[in-house]
């Protein structure tokens, strides 16, 4: 049944992904370009999904789900180091490729090399995330 949902929701989330234009790289682009041609169509899209978000993580508190296990509680709100390097770094690629890993995995059947190429720097890139990390984190500490 856990499978079932999970298609489910992974079918429904790039449905979305594609309709809402977030897998097009003009139309992600344009929404970045703030002081050139500034498309601000996908702030709808943005609103749209943390809306309901911030609706979800209320009314599932003390929930469990359909499918067995648990929720995952909120995240922690603190600001570190590794969040701002992590937001710039992704903020970057976005800016870059015009693309972030959900978009990303969405567009593969259609996104031509460029798609893939993408998909190839984003595994390099986890992979070696947690080893960078743990650099970074010994940086910071003697500092």
């Amino acid at each position: 049944m856990r499978l079932v949902f999970s298609i489910l929701a992974g079918g429904l989330f790039g449905a979305g992904l594609f309709l809402s234009s977030m897998t097009d790289t003009d139309k992600v682009q344009g929404w970045l370009d703030v002081f050139g041609q500034w498309d601000p169509t996908l702030a709808f899209v943005m609103g749209g999904a943390i809306l309901p978000m911030i609706l979800a993580w209320r009314l599932t508190r003390g929930r469990k789900p359909l499918a067995g296990g648990d929720f995952p509680p909120p995240p922690a709100p603190r600001i570190g180091h590794r969040l701002v390097l992590g937001s710039v770094l992704f903020g970057m690629g976005w800016g870059l490729a015009g693309l972030c890993p959900g978009p990303a995995v969405a567009s593969l059947g259609y996104g031509g090399a460029g798609g893939l190429v993408f998909m190839a720097a984003m595994l390099v890139g986890m992979r070696a995330a947690p080893a960078i990390g743990a650099r970074i984190d010994r940086l910071a500490e003697a500092s």
